[in-house]
């Protein structure tokens, strides 16, 4: 079973506001969040496709944050990014924010396990946001 870290991009096309279960309401802007994640439980990469579910509507049940923006309905995946075998959840979101300088935290959201301050990063532009996600990801597996 493939294990790794992994990255969603995804789309929200008109601003919300999204309840994050125990979290809180946040009021989110139409543009781009890249949601970084760890893939090492037993079902290793199958966490991604269990995400690609919820946001299809396929899947009711909301395990992580994350899963709460996937349910709205104006919100789709639009790539997914992953690393075998490297365990960079924290450093690969950090990277993302620092290398895409329209790029923010979504405070308190994705990383409830960790000292950072959040794994959900906003830009309202994918191209720089998509680039740094996939700068971060090469980082992480040299």
């Amino acid at each position: 079973m493939l294990k790794g870290t992994y990255t969603l991009l995804v789309a929200l096309e008109t601003s919300a506001t999204v309840e994050f279960g125990a979290a809180g309401e946040r009021d989110l802007s139409a543009g781009w969040y890249a949601y970084t994640g760890s893939a090492f439980g037993t079902g290793g990469f199958a966490r991604v496709e269990r995400h690609r579910e919820l946001a299809r509507g396929e899947r009711d049940a909301r395990h992580w944050h994350v899963d709460y923006l996937l349910g709205h309905p104006e919100s789709r995946i639009a790539e997914v990014v992953k690393t075998a075998g490297a365990d960079a959840e924290c450093a690969i979101s950090r990277k993302i924010e620092t290398d895409d300088a329209a790029a923010e935290s979504v405070a308190g959201l994705g990383a409830s396990d960790c000292e950072c301050e959040s794994h959900l990063t906003f830009a309202p532009a994918r191209e720089t946001l998509e680039r740094a996600v996939r700068s971060a990801h090469e980082s992480a597996s040299e």
